[in-house]
């Protein structure tokens, strides 16, 4: 019940009613993504994706963010041929707990022996 009603007011849970009817009557299913995401299309080029979990941007892969803006015509093929040095997209990390601290940051536990200033020597 309560997911219903997360469904209905608040966006940013997943889809909402009207994005869920729309997607029913209109949309048609292309594809799936490595993360969940399922990706629709409508007979008038009008492209979306409905997120597995909560909606963030950067967990579209860059081959779907191709897709979805346009930029191929065709949606990804399930095998991409992936070089050695490529590393595995993950989303952006910010504001998580493995997202990037360095080292003199306040937010990591490893503290940089930082002055305040230096002193100008002539």
């Amino acid at each position: 019940m309560i997911s219903f009603f997360k469904q209905i007011f608040i966006w940013w849970h997943k889809q909402t009613i009207g994005t869920l009817i729309y997607t029913i009557f209109v949309g048609k299913y292309i594809g799936r993504d490595e993360f969940g995401n399922k990706y629709y299309s409508s007979s008038k080029g009008k492209r979306w994706v409905i997120y597995k979990e909560r909606v963030e941007s950067s967990k579209i892969p860059p081959e779907w963010h191709l897709w979805i803006h346009h930029l191929t015509k065709n949606k990804p093929s399930d095998k991409m041929n992936n070089f050695s040095w490529q590393k595995k997209y993950e989303e952006n990390l910010t504001g998580t707990e493995r997202a990037h601290k360095p080292e003199g940051s306040l937010a990591t536990d490893l503290k940089k022996n930082m002055k305040k200033y230096e002193t100008w020597k002539i």
